[in-house]
């Protein structure tokens, strides 16, 4: 029987879920990706907390100029902005069961460029 898209997306996600955790020193950078928007979580594992959070549908977030591509690297930066704030640096990476690919890894580069550490 063929997985769909979903279920093998979820399969993967659980896969990747089982080695990667985040602390307080260091978050997880969980990355969700719908058809029209992306959304980035930076998560403390152990104590079950939010730290912070940034998506391409923010107040201050002007995406209707710009690309998918483009949207998802001004999150990144905009996740790392707030992470720095919040006394973070580095994070470990959860690319949410989708591959490290096109918006996945334009929101990493912005975190990278924004000063976050993987």
């Amino acid at each position: 029987m063929a997985l769909s898209k979903q279920e093998r997306r979820e399969r993967i996600r659980f896969r990747i879920r089982k080695t990667v955790s985040g602390t307080e020193q260091r978050p997880r950078l969980a990355v969700f990706r719908s058809n029209k928007e992306i959304y980035a979580q930076l998560i403390d594992d152990v104590n079950g907390k939010t730290i912070t959070a940034a998506s391409s549908r923010d107040k201050g977030m002007d995406v209707s100029k710009v690309n998918k591509s483009e949207a998802a690297k001004m999150v990144g930066k905009a996740i790392a902005e707030k992470a720095v704030k919040a006394g973070v640096e580095a994070v470990t990476f959860d690319r949410g069961g989708y591959l490290y690919h096109g918006r996945v890894k334009s929101l990493a580069e912005g975190a990278r460029e924004g000063g976050l550490k993987f």
